[in-house]
């Protein structure tokens, strides 16, 4: 799954993933995530009318456009394997997907030693800047647009971390996975083939990021001796 992650990307560098060429970035960036937790305002890229990619922002943590209240029920990841079917992801997996930027997310494990939660940061090599397949949806009556990741069964590298992850896509891709023309399990598969969750590194970081309220600038900072 994906319970929290983090994004420290400029404006520049975030146009610069998407091959955005307009007319530039707004005055002021987006204030960097440290320790961005579900229902938090995100960054995402989709394509707009005329089939460009643009950068959005919404409220991770999907409303779908039909809802006539802001869901209880968990809705910041889609897994893969029925968000084409369930009724609060279909109509966005058909019409509505989205690249959403990032540069780290946190996984945890359950200490042997005192039975708490150890959180881990997983990152792509150097800390480059990656991107999570999403669906995103906007709601008229509320006001409201909102994003969520798609999740996938661990690839082997990562699994003894957690047995789930968000899906990280080749860049290649990017362009093929916004194309709503891509159908059903063709859709699945570019996911499951292009993801690059494999090439992920990931080391121990303090506990204070169990805690989502943490906005610290140290969340990615490594744990001494951690394996």
């Amino acid at each position: 799954m994906c319970g929290r992650f983090t994004n420290e990307m400029t404006w520049s560098e975030l146009h610069a993933l998407y091959s955005i060429n307009d007319e530039g970035p707004p005055t002021s960036n987006m204030r960097p995530g440290f320790n961005i937790a579900p229902t938090q305002e995100v960054p995402f890229a989709h394509l707009d009318r005329a089939g460009n990619i643009e950068l959005n922002s919404g409220r991770w943590w999907l409303v779908p456009h039909w809802a006539k209240e802001l869901p209880k029920a968990a809705m910041f990841n889609a897994r893969i394997e029925t968000a084409d079917t369930t009724a609060a992801f279909r109509d966005a997996w058909r019409y509505r997907r989205c690249l959403i930027p990032a540069d780290g997310y946190f996984e945890w494990t359950v200490s042997a030693e005192d039975g708490k939660k150890d959180p881990w940061l997983l990152q792509m090599p150097d800390g480059a800047g990656f991107s999570f397949a999403g669906l995103w949806a906007h709601n008229d009556n509320l006001g409201v647009t909102s994003c969520t990741i798609i999740t996938a069964p661990a690839v082997p590298e990562i699994a003894h971390i957690h047995e789930r992850m968000p899906v990280i896509l080749n860049p290649e891709v990017y362009g093929a996975w916004l194309d709503t023309n891509l159908k059903g399990d063709d859709a699945k598969t570019l996911l499951l083939g292009s993801q690059i969750d494999s090439l992920l590194t990931y080391h121990r970081v303090a506990r204070d990021v169990n805690n989502s309220r943490y906005e610290g600038t140290d969340t990615k900072k490594p744990l001494i001796n951690s394996l």
